[in-house]
């Protein structure tokens, strides 16, 4: 479900729009609400004398972007964070810790299946399913993706086949590679 694998700037933008004050706060709240961990640093990521826009782009993907820098994205449901605001600020997301063997595969846009997350090496942490989160890598600082889990961590460690979590932006791809937007 990668939804930046083959993802262009230049040709899969379709607008891009200065937001009214009003739509501004609007999505403010919604993230905040989301992601209460932001609030104590809500004037460094969501500043209020910023210019805010919305990069429109294919398949229903909108990207929020302050000074030219996509920040938050999303697909029809809410707005989560960029890997390079998680970078910044690594506590917005719950971590979930895959294996070094899957390392690769997340890397090539893979979901992420129960087993990577259940082994030796990998560290599951108690999180609903629809929850978004940082994907971590054994061994590594920063998170390598951001996905949304398919399962509860509890039904994870039981049925441990099958997709776990959906991979929807990852190290280097489309949404990573992305210069800032004008």
């Amino acid at each position: 479900m990668a939804w930046f694998k083959k993802f262009d700037d230049k040709e899969n933008i379709s607008g891009v729009t200065q937001m009214k004050s009003s739509v501004i706060r609007k999505i403010t709240s919604d993230i905040l609400s989301n992601y209460p961990a932001i609030a104590e640093y809500q004037d460094i990521i969501l500043p209020k004398k910023e210019q805010m826009k919305l990069v429109k782009c294919h398949d229903h993907i909108e990207i929020l972007t302050i000074k030219g820098e996509p920040l938050f994205f999303k697909q029809r449901g809410d707005f989560m964070p960029t890997l390079r605001l998680l970078h910044k600020f690594p506590f917005i997301l719950p971590p979930q810790q895959v294996d070094k063997g899957a390392v690769r595969f997340v890397l090539s846009g893979a979901n992420i299946m129960c087993p990577g997350l259940t082994s030796k090496g990998a560290i599951l942490t108690p999180a609903e399913k629809e929850t978004v989160v940082a994907l971590m890598a054994e061994g590594k600082e920063h998170a390598l993706a951001i996905g949304i889990m398919k399962m509860s961590a509890d039904e994870i460690k039981s049925v441990n086949k099958g997709i776990g979590i959906d991979n929807v932006h990852y190290l280097n791809d489309g949404l990573w590679q992305m210069k800032t937007v004008k």
